[in-house]
């Protein structure tokens, strides 16, 4: 092993344990794995872009839209402009590549969702922006039609179609297809952390083959996570053998091993002749990829995180946001409100609506609204259900209450009950997407750090709600809520709200 004069050697990682391999070939053997099953994924993604905006653009061009007048005089071929024709030919080609130019197709972000959702949206908006100057330049007939059915057809059946294709790769991934191998190297129990979020990701992008413990952590033959009994393959300087003895494509370093970058440095050199990835792992909780930004300097990389903001136009974007959806789902569900309305009353002739006070922005108290799911003492009969609480911390709940109607079930369990609140959004009391409303005795349990989910209004939604709900214990809770807190958006909002609803129709943890 050669000597390094910068004094980090004695961190290099053995590279006997590769004795006997022919290194350029498995470099070029687990690439080229990593490489085809993208490939293949890639191409379905092309197929069926192109499908879909070929549809979008022809939905564009044949719908009819009222036209202002156009000054000059254009050929037509079957009642179409030729000037029309030319124009949806360039947003074919230009909306195509701008999807290629966003890397909406990137093997990283397939299947993560938020992100392959807004570079699909941004590409699909730039191309009419674009669209949309040259047809104020220059007048082009049938021009609306690609503006007005075009853009909004073609983003939602993109936005379909990569759902359903991420669904498919969800499928393909349980099934072991797809699969990055890895191993994930650390300290026992950063290693133990990374596996387990892998673990309960919705999307696993790695199969975890093995782990490598730091030395001081021991050489066991094994690490229990959850139901898992995952080998330990090795130390940390056997690391890179150990990656190529199980064919690992990517190699996750969780958390600081001994070493520090040193050792990494010395890991990611180890690792190019096998054609491993190197994957770091922070456990930089709490913070979101919008919120952190690299900064070279000087070969230094810095990393930003930004500050929070709780205020500013990103807010009032979301309280237009709210007041639309709010205001258009009470339009749309006012059959349902009067049919669940007339059951209730018929149950037990008690009063619709339960009113109660919850806690809001900078711990300002509102009236919640809830259709009634208990019988109308249940406020009074509290105190003698204490003893058999389930809930965790301040919570109270109760897998079997003896409070609850016969109506009242089915309408907690399908989140029923929570429908009035869409006149909470209205009035500004609530947001559609935010932490869980407390009540004001959980409040005065709060420890300062807590307090930060009062920074911003409850939500109808959130991650508690679609997370598992009393299933959830009141630290998993609370992380959520201030994970949401510091690191919201609406494209993000707008996947809860969908979340949610898959939540109504399978419910889990609602009780």
């Amino acid at each position: 092993m050669s000597v390094i004069s910068n004094g980090f050697a004695e961190f290099e990682p053995r590279r006997s344990g590769l004795a006997g391999l022919d290194e350029a070939s498995t470099r070029t053997r687990t690439r080229r794995q990593r490489e085809r099953r993208a490939d293949v994924h890639r191409r379905r993604l092309i197929t069926s872009d192109l499908a879909v905006v070929l549809i979008a653009v022809a939905a564009g061009v044949a719908v009819p839209v009222p036209q202002a007048a156009v000054a000059a005089a254009s050929a037509t071929v079957n009642g179409v402009s030729v000037v029309s024709v030319a124009a949806a030919a360039l947003i074919v080609v230009g909306w195509l590549a701008l999807l290629t130019a966003m890397r909406s197709r990137d093997p990283r972000v397939l299947g993560i969702g938020v992100t392959e959702y807004k570079r699909v949206a941004n590409a699909t908006l730039l191309a009419f922006g674009v669209l949309a100057t040259v047809c104020a330049l220059a007048p082009i007939p049938d021009s609306r039609g690609l503006l007005l059915v075009a853009l909004p057809f073609g983003l939602l059946l993109l936005l379909l179609e990569r759902w359903l294709w991420r669904k498919r790769l969800f499928v393909d991934r349980a099934a072991g297809r797809y699969l990055s191998r890895a191993i994930v190297v650390g300290h026992e129990d950063d290693v133990r952390y990374v596996v387990e979020t892998i673990g309960q990701s919705c999307g696993p992008l790695f199969s975890v083959e093995g782990v490598v413990l730091d030395r001081s952590d021991g050489t066991g033959g094994s690490v229990r996570v959850g139901s898992r009994i995952i080998p330990v393959i090795g130390e940390l300087a056997d690391a890179a053998a150990a990656a190529a003895r199980v064919g690992a494509e990517s190699v996750i370093v969780a958390g600081q091993p001994s070493g520090g970058s040193n050792y990494i440095r010395s890991l990611a050199w180890s690792l190019e002749p096998i054609g491993s990835e190197l994957v770091l792992s922070s456990r930089l909780v709490d913070v979101a990829g919008p919120r952190i930004h690299f900064r070279p300097v000087e070969g230094l990389p810095l990393i930003h995180v930004e500050t929070p903001r709780f205020e500013g136009g990103k807010h009032v974007l979301k309280r237009g946001f709210d007041i639309l959806a709010a205001g258009f789902g009470l339009l749309l569900i006012t059959p349902l409100l009067l049919v669940i309305a007339a059951g209730i009353k018929l149950d037990d002739g008690g009063p619709v609506l339960f009113r109660q006070r919850r806690i809001g922005r900078n711990g300002e108290t509102f009236e919640m609204l809830k259709f009634r799911s208990m019988v109308t003492d249940a406020e009074a009969r509290l105190a003698t259900l204490q003893a058999r609480n389930d809930g965790s911390g301040p919570l109270f709940k109760l897998k079997d209450d003896p409070r609850i109607t016969r109506i009242g079930a089915f309408l907690r369990s399908h989140s029923l009950d929570e429908l009035p609140q869409l006149w909470n959004v209205v009035r500004g009391d609530m947001s559609m997407v935010g932490p869980r409303p407390p009540l004001p005795s959980e409040v005065a349990e709060y420890t300062s750090d807590v307090h930060r989910r009062l920074y911003i209004k409850p939500g109808l939604t959130g991650l508690w709600q679609v997370g598992g709900r009393s299933d959830l214990s009141w630290e998993e809770g609370v992380r959520l809520d201030l994970y949401y807190v510091e690191n919201w958006s609406l494209t993000g909002d707008l996947m809860l709200i969908w979340r949610t609803l898959k939540v109504v129709f399978h419910p889990e943890g609602a009780y």
